[in-house]
């Protein structure tokens, strides 16, 4: 089996999010997410503490400060943006994959193709929680569903998943076409959100 380069896969989930929240406005950061019990604009706090914490990972930077949730001023969506084009500066360094990410937030040290395809996941489910809070729809290349469909199925079900703190929840069953409602689906979000 090849092995998935999930770094330029990574930069477009993480390109995909700045598009969409870029059309959020000051009046749809209050709104709901699917993302627990999040505003939007905790999602996006959430979303940008993440991708600064990733990005020190990967230049072996270990202080659990910097995974503590940020502050995103006076223009949150111009604050996402710049966070999220810090990350994709720091992940196209030559040689990131091959270096250990010390994820302080998960309190181990992972190889950093795999600490990558960590960071993946993550932003296309929430690009597809940023798109439902905002009322619309997110769309990825085939190539980008079929990695985030084999990556979602190696994330264990089970009590993992109701720790507190837990990246994902149980999976809630679902039946339809979709493969990103699928990948969503089985990480616990409801394709079907808000209803």
């Amino acid at each position: 089996m090849p092995t998935i380069d999930y770094l330029p896969l990574d930069a477009t989930a993480v390109r995909t999010s700045i598009e969409l929240v870029g059309t959020a406005t000051a009046a749809d950061l209050s709104r709901p997410t699917p993302c627990r019990a999040w505003t939007l604009y905790g999602l996006l706090a959430h979303m940008a503490t993440q991708h600064y914490g990733f990005a020190a990972a990967s230049r072996g930077e270990d202080d659990p400060a910097i995974w503590k949730l940020r502050d995103l001023g006076d223009d949150p969506v111009k604050a996402y943006a710049e966070s999220a084009e810090h990350v994709l500066d720091a992940f196209a360094q030559p040689g990131v994959a091959e270096r250990t990410f010390p994820l302080a937030e998960f309190g181990a040290d992972f190889p950093g193709a795999q600490a990558i395809s960590f960071h993946f996941i993550d932003y296309v489910v929430h690009s597809w929680d940023v798109a439902k809070s905002l009322g619309t729809t997110v769309s990825f290349s085939p190539e980008v569903l079929e990695a985030a469909h084999t990556l979602a199925q190696i994330v264990p079900p089970g009590d993992l998943r109701v720790t507190p703190g837990a990246a994902f929840a149980v999976d809630i069953p679902w039946s339809g076409d979709d493969t990103l409602d699928g990948i969503v689906a089985y990480l616990g979000r409801n394709p079907s959100w808000p209803s």
